[in-house]
């Protein structure tokens, strides 16, 4: 045998194995979506709350109830306390500024 039969015996192989993850894959999503479906409805009828991302501080265990001076309440230039806090940002809500949140709204 020769080794260029070799290495086109090992990329044929390699080739389906690769193409064995995709349907892999392929099987695995479809019954992810049945699991994510079924705890969708156990969340919606035990009325449970968000996801606890982190454990250090309330602003990073429940992003969506925190402000945006809970970092700070120290004082306003303290620095963050925690390293989780820098992982993620305050809720799109909360970013926005005095200015845009009644812009849509007219003066009576």
């Amino acid at each position: 045998m020769r080794p260029a039969d070799r290495a086109l015996i090992f990329l044929t192989l390699a080739g389906a194995g690769f193409a064995t993850c995709f349907l892999d894959a392929t099987r695995l999503r479809a019954a992810a979506a049945n699991d994510a479906n079924g705890m969708a409805t156990l969340v919606a009828r035990l009325h449970l709350t968000d996801l606890a991302l982190f454990t250090e501080a309330r602003y990073t265990r429940h992003p969506s109830q925190a402000d945006l001076h809970s970092p700070f309440q120290d004082h306003p230039q303290a620095l963050e306390h925690f390293p989780t806090g820098s992982l993620i940002a305050p809720p799109a809500g909360l970013t926005r500024t005095t200015s845009e949140v009644g812009a849509g709204e007219t003066a009576k």
